[in-house]
C-alpha cells in the first residue's frame, strides 16, 4: 500500500471510530491525556534553552524559568505529568474494575495494561540499540548516544513511575473501594512525614520514598474521577480544592522553603521533581480542581466530531509521540551543528523570537517517525474498542 493509500485508509479507521463512540464515552477524560502530553513535548521543545555543552560533551536542556519573573507561577499548572498520572487512575481503574466484573484475574489485567505500555517502549529502545551500534562500529571516534544524548532517554523515568503505579493497581484500586478517604489521606500523611524526615532530619533516602508515593497519590485521585465522588464537588468545591491547593503552595514554597518551581531550575539547591517532594502532591490537587471547573464547556467543545477525531488520532499514537518527541528534537539540533548555526544559551530576546520555529521543525520530523513507528501502538484504534472501561460505574 502506498503512503496515500495508507492515509486514506487510517482517515477512513478513524471516521468509523468517531462515528461509533458511544454516548457514554468519557471524552474528556481522552482529552485530558492528549493535552498533558502535548504540554510535555512543547515545553521540552520551545521552554527549555538546547545547546551542545562543551565541557560535559553532551546535549543539555535547562529551562529558563529562573530568568522569567514569576516564571515559577507558570509551573503550578504546566507541571502536567500529575495530570496524566490523574488520568490514568480513572482508566486504570475502569480496566481493573471492568476486569474483575468479567471474571478476568489479576494475570489478565496485567497482560493488557503492560502490552500497550511496553510494545512502544520496546521499539524505541530496540532502534536506538541498532542505530547506536552501527554508528559504534562504522564512525570512528563515535562516542555512543548514552554519553552525548542522555536528554533522549528522558521520557523513560515517566514510564518507569507509571509503570509502578499500575503495578499496585490490584491493590490501591482495592483500598480505594474499601477505604478511599483513609487511604487517600494517608498517602498524603506519609508524604508528608517523608519529607519531613528528608529536610529536618537528613535522612537524604526518604526522597526515593515519595518519588514512588506523590505518583500513587495523583493516580489515586483518578479513583475519585472516575466514581464521581469529584463530581459531587460541584463548581464550588472544585474552586475550593483549586483555592486550598493554591494556599498550601504558598505555605510550603514561603514557609517550608521548598523551591517555589515545580520543574528543575537553574541555581535551586534542589529539586521539587526529582526526588518528588510534598508540593507536587499539592499541584496534583490543584490541577485536579483546575479540571473539574473547566470540565463542562471542554466536554461540549468534545463532542464536535473534528475536535473529537483528533483526540482520537493523538490517543492513537501518544506512547509513540511521548517516546520519540525527543528524538525529534535532537534531529533538529544536530543538523543545526552540523551545518555551523549557533545554539543560543541564554534566553534572550531572539531566542524568545525563535519559539515557534521549535515547535515547526521538530514537529515534522516527528509526523516522519510516528508515521513509521506509530503502528506499533495503534493497532486499529484497540484503545476506543475498550468503551466500557472508560464509563462511570453504575
Amino acid at each position: 500500500m502506498n503512503p496515500a493509500d495508507a492515509l486514506r485508509a487510517a482517515n477512513r479507521t478513524l471516521d468509523e471510530l468517531v462515528t461509533n463512540t458511544p454516548a457514554r464515552r468519557e471524552r474528556y477524560v481522552d482529552f485530558l491525556r492528549v493535552f498533558a502530553i502535548g504540554v510535555v513535548v512543547l515545553w521540552h521543545w520551545a521552554l527549555s534553552i538546547h545547546y551542545w555543552s562543551e565541557a560535559q560533551h553532551r546535549w543539555v536542556m535547562p529551562n529558563p524559568i529562573h530568568e522569567v519573573p514569576g516564571g515559577w507561577a507558570a509551573t503550578w499548572l504546566l507541571q502536567i505529568v500529575t495530570v496524566f498520572f490523574v488520568v490514568g487512575g480513572y482508566a486504570n481503574g475502569a480496566a481493573w474494575w471492568a476486569a474483575q466484573q468479567g471474571g478476568a484475574g489479576v494475570a489478565s489485567f496485567y497482560r493488557a495494561r503492560f502490552q500497550r505500555l511496553l510494545v512502544p517502549v520496546a521499539v524505541f529502545l530496540a532502534v536506538w540499540a541498532v542505530f547506536d551500534l552501527a554508528l559504534l562500529l562504522l564512525v570512528p571516534g563515535y562516542t555512543g548516544v548514552l554519553n552525548y544524548g542522555q536528554i533522549l532517554f528522558t521520557p523513560l523515568w515517566f514510564i518507569g513511575a507509571y509503570l509502578w503505579v499500575v503495578l499496585l493497581v490490584p491493590v490501591t484500586a482495592t483500598l480505594h473501594e474499601r477505604h478511599k478517604w483513609l487511604t487517600l489521606f494517608g498517602l498524603a500523611a506519609v508524604i508528608a512525614a517523608a519529607d519531613l524526615g528528608r529536610f529536618a532530619a537528613g535522612w537524604s533516602e526518604l526522597g526515593w520514598v515519595n518519588s514512588a508515593l506523590v505518583w500513587v497519590f495523583a493516580h489515586q485521585l483518578g479513583y475519585f474521577f472516575r466514581d464521581g465522588t469529584l463530581d459531587r464537588l460541584g463548581r464550588l468545591g472544585a474552586a475550593g480544592l483549586v483555592v486550598a491547593a493554591v494556599a498550601a503552595l504558598v505555605g510550603l514554597t514561603e514557609l517550608a522553603g521548598y523551591p517555589r518551581s515545580m520543574v528543575a531550575t537553574v541555581g535551586q539547591e534542589y529539586s521539587n521533581i526529582l526526588p518528588t517532594t510534598l508540593p507536587i502532591a499539592v499541584v496534583a490537587v490543584l490541577q485536579v480542581g483546575v479540571m473539574l471547573l473547566i470540565r463542562a464547556p471542554v466536554s461540549r467543545w468534545l463532542r464536535r466530531p473534528r475536535v473529537w477525531k483528533v483526540v482520537v488520532a493523538a490517543n492513537a499514537v501518544i506512547l509513540t509521540v511521548f517516546l520519540w518527541h525527543m528524538t525529534a528534537l535532537l534531529a533538529g539540533l544536530a543538523t543545526l551543528r552540523g551545518l555551523g548555526v549557533p545554539l543560543r544559551t541564554e534566553p534572550t530576546l531572539q531566542w524568545w523570537l525563535e519559539r515557534p520555529l521549535w515547535v515547526l521543525a521538530p514537529a515534522i520530523v516527528l509526523v516522519i517517525l510516528v508515521a513509521v513507528f506509530g503502528s506499533f501502538e495503534w493497532a486499529s484504534g484497540r484503545w476506543l474498542r475498550r468503551v466500557g472501561r472508560m464509563t462511570r460505574r453504575g
